[in-house]
């Protein structure tokens, strides 16, 4: 995150239910952003998973943070599926709720959550092409991925 170019109006932390910070996409988010992101965090008293919340952006390029907690992934039977579809509606609905033009996905509970890469990555692609059709306020949605593996996987099926 230190040296991110990306610059959109909302990034999305994926981000565990204390909203304080923690390991991979979410320290990183945290690191970058300042202290002052982990103050006003504190204020929101966490968040429950497949819903999100909205903070400033401080020292990213982006002008919001919507942190959204994502499944831990326990074989599929405990509505791993719908709690991450949630996410990515939730985060949606805060960027459109703040006037956010575009936007910027990680792969949400794929990392130490252990979501299924192609899973995940097709819950998100649907989840956004049916908000899009309905609402057309977000110009610009990027998917950001850790691995050539996980991009491979969002080209494939993109296209």
């Amino acid at each position: 995150m230190k040296n991110c170019k990306l610059t959109v109006d909302a990034i999305v932390n994926a981000a565990n239910s204390s909203l304080l910070g923690g390991s991979g996409v979410d320290g990183a988010i945290h690191r970058a952003a300042g202290s002052d992101l982990l103050t006003e965090c504190r204020r929101l008293n966490g968040c429950k998973t497949g819903d999100a919340k909205i903070t400033k952006g401080y020292k990213l390029p982006a002008r919001y943070i919507i942190h959204t907690v994502g499944p831990v992934w326990q074989g599929g039977d405990r509505n791993e599926d719908v709690l991450l579809g949630s996410c990515y509606r939730r985060c949606l609905e805060l960027a459109v709720e703040y006037d956010v033009t575009s936007i910027a996905f990680p792969s949400i509970s794929t990392g130490a959550y252990r979501f299924p890469m192609e899973s995940a990555a097709q819950i998100a692609l649907t989840e956004v092409e049916k908000f899009l059709k309905s609402n057309n306020s977000i110009e610009q949605v990027i998917f950001v991925t850790f691995s050539q593996d996980s991009y491979d996987c969002y080209l494939k099926l993109i296209q």
